[in-house]
């Protein structure tokens, strides 16, 4: 790997991992005492399962200027991890977030009012192996370390599946959880033989010419949903305008996303921004070109028997203890009357 590859890696990393709730002061606010708010901050990963979130807020923000109605109704807060935006969300420091589908259900099933009201990405998530692994199938990681970011991660759901393909369990191979800007470099280091978990950090690596995809959703896992759009239940009580504004333009920005390679484009160039993801164009750039249907977004259905598949496989992952009712955990009004808005990007 070329100094430049490792200094891409490297500013990645250090990307991720600096103090993302310092830079959002409102955050320290108990948002419980509030009503109504005149704007809502909604937390995310710099991850591009999470695109279709900074989309929306630009693209709320760009109307709102052309009005002059003042500031955008909803604000993007960057977190750097899930244990952050589970804590924020279960305290009410924040009242809208990306968060992981499994989590969603373990959190309500502990009784947080919390609820899903729309999907915000499909795929996305990669296992890789080095270039010059020997490895060109699953029987071939038996006894090898893989990295996941988390057993609540439906990344780690993937790699059950495709263990189970193989005739393999988990028993079959050395699980280590790490975070995942720390995946690429350990993965260079030969600290780990594979690891799995979403994008960008599967195409960082790639992109630095010492990995590959050993497996895709794309390929092995099309209706694979992770991220989704949840909300704290009291937000709905006194803001459902507010919440309904925010899934009309979740959904938009999925369309858009999904309408060429133009708007892909666009889309690396905001994303990247300080104010976003902070993070190198190029990269996300290659998640969406290589190949360009790595991460989706248009198809932002919610389907109650995708979130039972994912609920099947996390309790036999046995990070849900038990099935938790659909309708406690999802709200479907808000994607039933979605409204079309503009994306003027």
């Amino acid at each position: 790997m070329t100094p430049d590859q490792h200094a891409d890696i490297d500013a990645l990393r250090r990307r991720m991992l600096t103090g993302a709730l310092a830079a959002v002061p409102s955050l320290a606010l108990p948002a419980l005492a509030q009503e109504a708010p005149k704007q809502l901050i909604v937390g995310g990963l710099p991850v591009t399962c999470n695109l279709t979130l900074p989309i929306a807020c630009m693209a709320k923000t760009r109307v709102n200027e052309k009005l002059g109605a003042g500031p955008a109704p909803f604000v993007y807060a960057k977190f750097s991890g899930w244990p952050e935006i589970k804590e924020s969300l279960m305290t009410g420091r924040v009242q809208a977030a990306y968060m992981l589908a499994p989590l969603v259900m373990d959190l309500v099933d502990s009784r947080i009012p919390l609820k899903v009201v729309s999907l915000g990405h499909r795929s996305g998530a990669v296992i890789m192996v080095r270039t010059d692994s020997p490895a060109r199938s699953f029987r071939d990681l038996r006894g090898k370390s893989i990295a996941i970011p988390s057993r609540f991660a439906v990344d780690f759901l993937f790699l059950r599946k495709m263990l189970a393909r193989a005739g393999m369990s988990p028993k079959d191979i050395s699980i280590v959880e790490m975070a995942p800007p720390d995946m690429p470099a350990a993965l260079y280091a030969r600290a780990v033989d594979a690891y799995c978990t979403g994008e960008p950090f599967g195409a960082a690596a790639q992109r630095a010419g010492y990995a590959r995809p050993l497996a895709m959703t794309r390929d092995e896992w099309r209706n694979y949903i992770c991220c989704v759009l949840t909300v704290r239940e009291d937000l709905i009580r006194s803001s459902r305008p507010m919440v309904q504004d925010l899934v009309n333009h979740i959904q938009a920005a999925g369309h858009w996303l999904d309408g060429g390679p133009a708007n892909r484009d666009k889309a690396a160039l905001i994303a990247s921004s300080r104010q976003f993801f902070g993070q190198d164009p190029k990269i996300i750039k290659f998640v969406m070109d290589n190949p360009e249907d790595r991460v989706t977004y248009g198809d932002l259905r919610m389907i109650r028997a995708e979130f039972d598949e994912l609920m099947q496989l996390s309790l036999e992952a046995r990070t849900l203890k038990r099935p938790v009712a659909y309708e406690r955990y999802v709200d479907e009004s808000f994607y039933k009357n979605v409204k079309p808005v503009p994306i003027p990007l």
